[in-house]
Parts: structure tokens; C-alpha cells; sequence
């Protein structure tokens, strides 16, 4: 039982009390559902890894997004995580291609560019893989941080390079935001 908390402690988000409740959960569970996880966990590592292209989590290599006809394979939206992917394809607006880095630079938490996938986003503009790159990362520090970091390395190989626009969201009172999302309202205004 030690041994399940302490691997269950290992996912994020979860600490030792959920831990602890998870494990009681299996161990409550009948044979067949334990069964079921633990097979969905194998098959899960089985079948599943990253694009070779972009990093997305696939099945195929390349994956649907990097290997479709129908898409624009030189515009690269970069995103933070593999789930950031579904809230762009929500639009059903964007036509490009995707690159997770899988993490953005965090220095308290010991992430640095090298512990991010921008090697290989690199290369693919190297190899005249892109004409415009979409920095679609997180608007927190971190996420900032992270596009700063990337925007000077991609100028540097003369791609344009733009940032998603942030502030206050569609449906929102003004009365409610915050000074920061505020400010990043001001600054994202466009004419019209």
C-alpha cells in the first residue's frame, strides 16, 4: 500500500492525502476495475508518444496535424501543453500546424529553455519549415517569460513573429478585471 501512495504522489496535483485516498479507492475497487486501470496505464504508454515534428501526444508518427494536406504546414502556432492544442482547434478558425514545448521557462521551479522542446522547433525553422510563428503561451510570468525568450531567438532567423492578444474576455464587465488584465487590454487595442 506504501508503495501505490508513494507512485500515486508522483502525478501533479496530487498530494500525499489524495494519495492516500486513491489508494484506498483501488483497493476498494473490484478486481476487474483495478484490472482496467492498471491496463488503460499500460496501453496509454503502449500506444501513445510524441510527434516527431511538433510534440504533440499521438499515435501516429507524424502526427494528423503535421502529416494533413489540408493544413498550412509553414504557419506554427506554439503552445505551452498538448491540451492548449484543443482550445485553439475550438475556433475552428486556425488552419496551421502546432508546436508543444511542453512546459514554459519557470526559473524558481529549475525550468530553463534547454528543459523545453525548442530545439526542434528551431530546426524546423532552419529548414525553411515556417513563415510566421503564432506564440500562443500561457498569459502568466512563466508563459511570458517563455515567449520573450523564444520571440528573440526567432527574430534573430528573420521569421515574423506575433503574440495572442489578451485582456479582458468576450461576454466580461470591465468593472470586474484586474489592473493587469486591464493593461493588456489597453496595450492589445487594435483600430477599427
Amino acid at each position: 500500500m506504501a508503495r501505490l501512495i508513494d507512485e500515486l504522489k508522483k502525478l501533479p496535483g496530487v498530494g500525499s492525502k489524495s494519495a492516500q485516498r486513491l489508494a484506498f479507492h483501488i483497493l476498494r475497487s473490484s478486481e476487474d476495475d483495478a484490472s482496467a486501470l492498471a491496463l488503460a496505464i499500460n496501453d496509454v504508454k503502449a500506444s501513445l508518444r510524441l510527434c516527431s515534428v511538433c510534440n504533440n501526444i499521438t499515435d501516429v508518427d507524424p502526427c494528423t496535424y503535421c502529416s494533413s494536406a489540408t493544413r498550412n504546414q509553414h504557419l506554427i502556432c506554439v503552445v505551452e501543453e498538448p491540451t492548449n492544442i484543443a482550445a485553439v482547434e475550438k475556433t475552428r478558425h486556425y488552419n496551421g500546424v502546432y508546436h508543444v514545448l511542453h512546459g514554459a521557462i519557470s526559473p524558481i521551479h529549475g525550468v530553463g529553455p534547454e528543459q523545453l522542446r525548442i530545439a526542434n522547433l528551431m530546426k524546423r525553422v532552419e529548414e525553411g519549415g515556417a513563415d510566421e510563428i503564432i506564440l500562443a503561451t500561457n498569459p502568466t510570468v512563466e508563459g511570458e517569460a517563455t515567449a520573450t525568450y523564444l520571440s528573440g531567438q526567432l527574430r534573430r532567423a528573420g521569421l515574423k513573429v506575433t503574440r495572442i492578444a489578451t485582456g479582458i474576455p468576450a461576454g466580461s464587465d470591465i468593472e470586474y478585471a484586474d489592473e493587469i488584465t486591464m493593461l493588456k487590454a489597453m496595450e492589445g487595442r487594435r483600430e477599427l
